[in-house]
């Protein structure tokens, strides 16, 4: 007994001295954010910020791996929380207290996370896996596949989403609530989406969002998931949401531009929004809405602080004790509209934005339009009726263009819609109003119309010629009182065609601003995620850079047949079926035929066969004379036979009798490739017989086969004597009626050398399928059927 009463006060020592080192370790050394982040009390926000980004890249710990990096890089995240806010700095200046050195239970955001235990409120609070504290916080936030897909990507072209991913048993997660929660009540307020992700019963969906870790906060916007990467704090996501945006949703207006912007209500037939206020920066509510209703209105923003906005305030009068937004339509010297509050609401704000969307007279440019102007009839208490204004948008028709819009800002009632149209721009809709006549002659026409179904019919009237007259505005005000007391006035029923987009051609300028918008994600994404998140998006580069340098580049820039098959395998000493050594295995591709397709070379199939060869096809063409045709025909086929399954290779041949010249004019062209005739006799005629050219039509170049007798007949000379005898006898021969004749000996002796001058053709081809030839370049192409016949 006595022990355990002496037991009880020493387990209350124990604690309370437990108790008081944790205060006093909490309440013990201070943290000073000057210090961390080395600037001075007086420092400016635009050098806090500076200094912070330069810290925030060179501590954090994706690229930083030094053991106290995380530790800092917290420690200068909180010093940039503290000093950015001016609350929060102020009070540091005054009591020198942070969010660290307030005692527990007290105002601090984020608590204390030690040893993996967090303390929030009290001591042993311990919300490890608490599912009731959060599932009542996140459960009107929480997202389903079916719902982000058919409900939150295409409500993400007209608002960004916030969406955090969470799992059970996740420590981290408990310690950015408090921050989620503050951030999550601010955006909700401003028009941001929110939406929760619970892995543990979402995995389809984190894996659609390519979320692979908790906890983890995205952005979704105009369908495109973009990771944040930063510590969690109330700036950092503020300032996430705010580079989600568009950077050219609003434009900086000044006293010497303003013209130009208000004066842009025609190109872009849209009102425009002007809002004044006195920060520096424009207010995040206001980048939401021009992003909500950037398809309606142009946004601009003037920042009553500068100097260079005084006239601009003084000539509309605007009030600088509170935030003033003007619309201004087809007036750019009165604003059509006007609203002026302290701490303006987006409640208010969407109310103004939808009562302000559409000019008085806007003018139709595509189906969507035409659609939210002129609505298909849905009740009878609930007809819409268009006035159309068919014109054009010449000086003639400026003054009727005028008077419509002057008629049309008189208007009160509510079912009557005015707009127009420009006949050269919207012909097919024109025509069907103008009744098939001469809409490029006819004077501007005035319809009235009631849509009575979305496939497209139409009920509709033509009221009068418009000239802007006030004869033609008392007949259209007649006829819109007859029509409020008896819509069957509208006698006229049609089909009307779908509008053209006369817009279309700013796609490209869209296409641009968004590609520049993605490439600098994708830089963003590269930097700082994880290489598990960014196999998709690395794959999809691989992708698209293997099928570009695969199938474009190779076609567009190769020089030789050799780009589109595989290299010759080695040669396993083999002969060919056609009995040719060592060049059966020179052709990847199989011959797909028992024969070689030869055709001549002639002025008929001279510019298919050679001038308009596609690009990467050659032509090989065999040089040869009446007397040696058949001879060298029969042993080209067997020598090429083998490369026939080349897709590429193309052969022909060549009389030399009948277009001598134009082989004597295609070597003058190719200078080094007449270097090789030059130990010839000076006045000797060449002969070509045997040569072989493979022609590369599209790239202007050719290589050159000079046949080398490879016989071992030792009375026989060498192949280019005898060919040049050969050639000479066979060209005297064709000159003369009666050739003359020689003895069976020469003719045998003869023919056996013409044979072997293509001995070693199938090796030349290995070289010119390998590119290993020398390629001799010419201007141009030599006329076949300019050349006079040498017969």
């Amino acid at each position: 007994m006595a022990g355990s009463k002496m037991s009880a006060p020493l387990a209350l020592v124990l604690v309370l001295s437990v108790l008081l080192t944790g205060v006093a370790h909490a309440a013990g050394p201070e943290m000073d954010p000057y210090k961390i982040l080395g600037v001075t009390r007086s420092a400016s926000q635009a050098e806090i910020k500076k200094v912070y980004k330069r810290l925030a890249k060179e501590w954090h710990p994706d690229k930083n791996k030094s053991p106290g990096a995380e530790d800092m890089f917290i420690k200068i995240t909180k010093s940039y929380e503290i000093l950015s806010s001016e609350d929060k700095r102020a009070n540091y200046d005054r009591y020198g207290q942070t969010d660290d050195t307030q005692p527990y239970g007290g105002n601090g955001r984020y608590g204390q996370r030690q040893e993996g235990f967090y303390f929030d409120e009290s001591f042993f609070n311990f919300p490890f896996n608490s599912k009731n504290q959060r599932d009542f916080a996140d459960s009107k936030y929480t997202l389903h596949f079916n719902q982000y897909v058919n409900e939150v990507v295409p409500d993400s072209y007209k608002r960004p989403y916030l969406i955090k991913i969470t799992s059970d048993w996740c420590f981290s997660c408990i310690h950015i609530e408090p921050v989620w929660k503050e951030v999550v009540q601010e955006m909700e307020t401003l028009g941001v989406g929110i939406g929760v992700v619970d892995v543990g019963y979402e995995r389809r969906l984190a894996n659609h969002l390519g979320a692979h870790r908790t906890p983890s906060i995205l952005g979704v916007i105009n369908g495109k998931v973009t990771f944040f990467h930063y510590a969690v704090a109330k700036e950092h996501l503020r300032q996430f949401v705010e580079d989600l945006l568009p950077q050219r949703l609003v434009e900086w207006v000044t006293d010497k531009n303003y013209l130009q912007f208000l004066s842009s209500w025609h190109e872009l037939n849209k009102p425009h929004v002007l809002l004044f206020d006195q920060v520096p920066v424009v207010p995040l509510l206001y980048k939401l809405t021009a992003f909500a209703y950037k398809d309606y209105l142009q946004f601009g923003y003037v920042d009553q602080g500068l100097s260079e906005t005084a006239d601009l305030q003084k000539q509309f009068n605007i009030n600088t004790y509170a935030p003033t937004m003007l619309v201004f339509k087809e007036s750019i010297e009165k604003p059509a509209d006007i609203i002026q509050a302290k701490g303006m609401k987006k409640q208010i704000i969407d109310e103004f934005m939808s009562n302000n969307r559409f000019l008085l007279v806007p003018r139709l440019v595509n189906q969507k339009l035409f659609d939210e102007l002129c609505p298909v009839k849905q009740f009878h208490r609930r007809r819409k009726y268009c006035v159309l204004l068919i014109t054009g948008d010449e000086e003639t028709f400026s003054f009727g263009n005028q008077a419509f819009l002057s008629f049309a800002s008189t208007n009160s009632k509510e079912v009557v819609r005015f707009s127009y149209v420009y006949q050269r721009l919207q012909q097919p809709l024109c025509d069907i109003f103008m009744q098939n006549k001469d809409t490029a002659e006819s004077p501007a026409q005035v319809v009235i119309l009631e849509r009575r179904n979305a496939a497209g019919k139409a009920l509709f009237k033509p009221v009068t010629a418009w000239n802007g007259s006030d004869d033609d505005k008392q007949r259209l005000l007649e006829e819109l009182e007859r029509l409020q007391k008896d819509p069957s006035i509208l006698v006229h029923d049609a089909m009307l065609p779908e509008l053209n987009n006369e817009f279309a051609s700013m796609f490209v300028i869209r296409w641009i601003y968004a590609s520049y918008d993605y490439l600098s994600e994708v830089i963003d994404d590269i930097l700082h995620n994880n290489w598990r998140e960014m196999m998709p998006l690395l794959s999809l580069i691989f992708s698209a850079l293997f099928i570009l340098f695969g199938t474009v580049v190779v076609q567009a820039f190769s020089d030789s047949s050799e780009d589109k098959q595989t290299k010759p395998k080695a040669k396993d000493g083999t002969k060919s079926e056609n009995g040719s050594p060592g060049n059966g295995s020179a052709s990847s591709r199989p011959p797909k035929k028992n024969f070689v397709e030869v055709t001549e070379l002639t002025d008929i199939t001279y510019m298919s066969n050679l001038v308009k060869l596609r690009p990467g096809h050659m032509n090989i063409v065999l040089v040869l004379t009446d007397a040696s045709k058949n001879i060298l025909l029969s042993k080209y086929a067997k020598e090429v036979y083998s490369f026939t399954g080349s897709l590429t290779l193309h052969f022909s041949f060549l009389n030399i009798d009948k277009h001598g010249e134009w082989m004597d004019t295609l070597l003058e062209y190719a200078q080094d490739a007449m270097q090789i005739d030059e130990d010839d006799a000076g006045n000797h005629k060449m002969d070509y017989t045997g040569y072989v050219l493979a022609l590369n039509g599209h790239k202007k170049y050719l290589c050159l086969f000079k046949p080398v007798y490879t016989g071992e007949d030792i009375d026989s000379k060498s192949s280019e004597d005898e060919g040049a005898a050969s050639g000479g006898r066979s060209r005297s021969s064709s000159r003369d009626d009666n050739p003359p004749r020689r003895s069976k000996r020469s003719r045998s002796l003869s023919t056996l050398q013409i044979h072997h001058k293509l001995d070693r053709l199938g090796l030349w081809m290995e070289r010119l399928m390998e590119g290993t030839l020398p390629r001799y370049y010419i201007p141009t192409w030599p006329g076949l059927d300019k050349i006079t016949s040498s017969k």
